[in-house]
């Protein structure tokens, strides 16, 4: 990736889905892509395509290794962030008592220690710069209880939390921090998290993660703080969350995550 006079954008989770969009999006727009995934980076690279330039690094986010070489990678360029998209992510699904400890610690190590440690390591170059957008993704299950996949409605909140506070750290820096709510998109996340015995991952109507990518660009560019993307459901949901118990949500929650076999 050389020297040019577009403006670099870093996609986290840019393989597929919301982020393989983002990038899309960021490409269109005139951005060069450094796109990082732990898989699938290669076939993205041939879908993207385009008149700007696109790199791949293939990263294991959930260790501390795979974090550094993002980092090392950028030192190489030598280039400005000007987009920092924290996406990646992952569900572990299933009642918390019975799925594998492995599983949720990885998950944790993604979902939350990826963008705590891409943040801590890049951030201090945007302050420095005094300009940049940061957007981190989370989800409207952060704004109840994840019931049947608990520590990725956990995670979410985390990042939901995390996003908020920095953003405000850095209200006077030239930086700005979007936080990302989706709902349920049409992508693999469901496959990948095993949750297709659910209502959630069986209904039919999704959004579409052009669409979900478009919203979150159109909210980082504006420099809001948040934005709940997708369908106008979303953010029905998200605010009639704001006012009922914790108890209810959570229900409200188990009734789209509860795997059917348990209903036996």
């Amino acid at each position: 990736m050389e020297t040019t006079e577009r403006r670099l954008a870093l996609v986290t989770g840019g393989s597929s889905g919301i982020g393989l969009e983002l990038a899309r999006l960021l490409l269109e727009a005139g951005h060069d892509i450094l796109l990082v995934a732990e898989q699938g980076v290669r076939a993205a690279l041939a879908e993207l395509g385009g008149a700007g330039s696109v790199e791949a690094v293939e990263a294991d986010l959930a260790t501390f290794e795979g974090n550094e070489r993002v980092v090392s990678t950028l030192q190489r360029h030598g280039r400005p962030i000007d987009v920092l998209a924290l996406n990646a992510g992952i569900a572990v699904a299933g009642p918390f008592v019975e799925t594998p400890l492995p599983d949720e610690l990885n998950l944790l190590q993604l979902n939350i220690g990826s963008v705590v440690h891409l943040a801590k390591r890049l951030l201090p170059r945007m302050v420095a710069r005094a300009e940049g957008r940061v957007l981190i993704t989370s989800s409207i299950a952060a704004t109840m209880p994840g019931t049947y996949y608990a520590t990725y409605g956990a995670s979410k909140s985390f990042l939901l939390s995390f996003a908020e506070a920095i953003r405000y750290e850095l209200r006077n820096s030239g930086v700005t921090v979007t936080t990302l709510m989706p709902g349920p998109t049409d992508t693999d996340f469901f496959e990948r998290a095993g949750m297709q015995d659910t209502p959630v991952g069986q209904k039919s109507t999704k959004d579409d993660p052009a669409k979900v990518a478009r919203d979150a660009l159109k909210a980082l560019f504006a420099g809001d703080d948040k934005v709940v993307a997708g369908s106008a459901k979303n953010t029905v949901q998200a605010s009639t969350a704001k006012l009922l118990p914790e108890t209810t949500r959570a229900a409200m929650h188990a009734a789209q995550t509860k795997p059917r076999n348990l209903d036996d």
